[in-house]
This record gives structure tokens, C-alpha cells and sequence, in this order.
């Protein structure tokens, strides 16, 4: 008893340093603010946050895991964001929705997120500049891409700043957690068909009813005892309900990107991804002759999406993904190539890629 009362007793003065040094970062943080502001610059630089947490992760030699050091980090650094400045977030809500998620997982839960109704809610809120920034899903790893995402850029000058990957784990959950009290299963139609095989193999009695969202459901489980939600960690927590079976999702490797928009670009900083959209005039070959160029420049593309342009029957918008900056002379000089060929060429954005 007296080793333990010894080691704890370190543990606390060891807590008490990293107050005092939190405070001392704050501190600084409020520096550098005002720094910024004289300067005019932005107060928000995820080039900076990237160095942060790269430089610790090197230098970190255990037994901490270094996952750890990265959401203990975020975490300051979100806050410490605060103290610079309100930074304002908006996404496809309500909380505890996996996009809810996706936006505390690069911007840390110190930031002033504002869920809203719908995707293009998102857009107007930060180009009319009540937010900083939005967060918007763009594609599943199972279910595909989110087609009006995308339709939105089309008609929108905000800048992709960057990209989330949020692993997607569903847990079933309930009021009391009793499975055999289940008689009503509620989720988003992407969530109940992502778990499609589990619940015919263990629930088969069930009703499986599609609402808005994954909060959605957990809510009306929490009025509801004989109802189960499909839903997040967090909503279980948000909402009190208890989980009844964890990743319940019949593919594990179920990942959604996210994209952050905003109405400027980041800085280059060498690990990068750019996007653009762009049309083709109607005649064989045509999209043949445009992907060229990135083959000639060694290009390597990530993605290509085509989407009806919706302005004239069959006429297509081709979105694409590479990796590279457009200050990157290859990349600069093959978009310079393929906006002469193209009826209509734009660059969505050059941002860090997330992995």
C-alpha cells in the first residue's frame, strides 16, 4: 500500500507539471495571436498542426501510444485554438452523426461546431461566412460516392482545404442494452444496409426502420424501449443508451472521407492532393485525350467521378483526384494542358492528403 500510495503521489505532481505547462502554452498561444493578427495572417494553419503532430510522433519512444499522442494533442491544440479565436465549424448534423464525428476528429471538440440540415446548408453557412469552415462527406468505402456533394461544386467558389478518413464503426444500442427487448431497429438507410447481413443473421424478427441520420435514431431509441439504434460511440454517450453489440457492420475495413471546405486554399506543404472538374467536348475519344496528359506527366489520379451536368441532356462533369499541388510544375503544367482541351475546367483545391 505504501509503493502505491508512492506512485500515485508521483503521478500527481506529474499532473501538476503538465498544467503548468498547458498554461504556459496558452500562454504563448495568445502570442502568437496577436502576432497574427498585426500580421493580418490567418490564425488557423493545419501545415503547422501537421508538423506538430509529426515531429512528436517521431520523438515519442513509449510507452505511450502514440494514437494517444495524437488525440491528447488535438485536443490542446484545439483548445488553445480557442483562445486565439472562436473558430466556427459546420456540418451535416444533428451531433454524434459520423460527420459530427469526422469534424472533432481533425478539429478537436474545443472549436464552435454548428450542425446544420442538409450539404448545401454547409456550403452557404461558410460562403456567407458564418463559418470558418465545413465539413461534408464525399464518399463511402462501401456504399460509394455522395453524388450531390460533388453536384455542389459545380456552382460553388468555396476551396476543398482538406480531407478526413473516418473509419465507420457501427454499434447496435439500446435503453436497458437487452437484446431480446429489441423489436424495432432504427438508422440512416447507409448504416442499416452496411450492417445488412448481421441484422438478417441475428435480428431477423426485428423491424428495420430508415430515419435521417444515425443521431436521429439513437434519440428515438432512447424514448423508445422496445427500439435499438444502429449508431456511433458517441451517440450511445450523447443519448444514454447502452450498447448492445459493438461493430456490428458486415465489411470492418468501412472507411467515409469527409472534406473540409473553406473559402481559401492551405499552404503547399509537399504531401498533397488536388482536385478538379472539368468537361469534354462530344466526340470519340474525347476523355481518352484528356486523361492523357497526367499519363505523359506521370500523374498518379486517385479518383474519377462522372456526374450529369444536369445544364443539357447528356453532357457529363468528370471529377478528379491526383496527388500533387498545383504549385507542383508537373501538375501546373498538365492542367494547364488539359483546360485548353477541356469546354470547362476548375480546380476544386489542392490540400494535404489525410493519410
Amino acid at each position: 500500500m505504501d509503493e502505491l500510495a508512492d506512485l500515485r503521489r508521483q503521478i500527481d505532481e506529474v499532473d501538476d507539471s503538465i498544467l503548468a505547462l498547458l498554461n504556459r502554452r496558452a500562454d504563448l498561444a495568445k502570442g502568437i495571436a496577436e502576432v497574427k493578427r498585426g500580421l493580418k495572417s490567418d490564425l488557423h494553419i493545419p501545415v503547422r498542426e501537421k508538423e506538430i503532430y509529426e515531429r512528436l510522433l517521431r520523438q515519442n519512444t513509449g510507452p505511450f501510444p502514440s494514437d494517444g499522442v495524437r488525440s491528447v494533442f488535438r485536443e490542446i491544440i484545439s483548445a488553445s485554438l480557442s483562445l486565439e479565436g472562436p473558430l466556427k465549424v459546420a456540418y451535416l448534423g444533428p451531433r454524434a452523426t459520423f460527420t459530427h464525428l469526422a469534424c472533432t476528429q481533425y478539429f478537436g471538440f474545443s472549436v464552435r461546431d454548428i450542425p446544420v440540415n442538409s450539404i448545401k446548408e454547409v456550403f452557404e453557412e461558410v460562403e456567407r461566412g458564418r463559418s470558418d469552415y465545413g465539413v461534408v462527406p464525399v464518399e463511402n468505402s462501401t456504399e460509394g460516392v455522395v453524388s450531390h456533394t460533388l453536384d455542389l461544386f459545380a456552382d460553388s467558389e468555396l476551396k476543398i482545404f482538406g480531407e478526413i478518413l473516418q473509419e465507420v464503426s457501427h454499434h447496435l444500442q439500446s435503453k436497458s442494452g437487452k437484446v431480446e427487448e429489441v423489436r424495432k431497429i432504427y438508422s440512416h438507410p447507409h448504416a442499416i444496409a452496411q450492417c445488412k447481413s448481421w441484422l438478417e443473421k441475428n435480428l431477423p424478427q426485428a423491424q428495420v426502420r430508415e430515419v435521417s441520420s444515425t443521431a436521429r435514431a439513437a434519440e428515438m431509441a432512447a424514448e423508445d424501449p422496445e427500439a435499438a439504434a444502429i449508431a456511433s460511440e458517441l451517440a450511445a454517450r450523447l443519448y444514454g443508451l447502452v450498447i448492445i453489440q459493438r461493430r456490428i457492420e458486415d465489411n470492418i475495413n468501412n472507411f467515409t472521407r469527409f472534406l473540409i471546405i473553406a473559402q481559401r486554399s492551405p499552404a503547399r506543404t509537399g504531401k498533397d492532393k488536388t482536385s478538379i472538374m472539368f468537361s469534354t467536348k462530344d466526340r470519340v475519344g474525347a476523355l481518352f485525350e484528356m486523361l492523357r496528359p497526367f499519363s505523359d506527366s506521370r500523374l498518379n489520379l486517385t479518383k474519377i467521378e462522372s456526374r450529369p451536368s444536369k445544364k443539357k441532356a447528356w453532357e457529363y462533369l468528370f471529377y478528379v483526384d491526383l496527388l500533387g499541388h498545383v504549385e507542383d510544375e508537373p501538375v501546373r503544367r498538365t492542367l494547364e494542358t488539359l483546360k485548353e482541351q477541356a469546354l470547362f475546367m476548375k480546380i476544386l483545391g489542392s490540400y494535404p492528403t489525410a493519410n
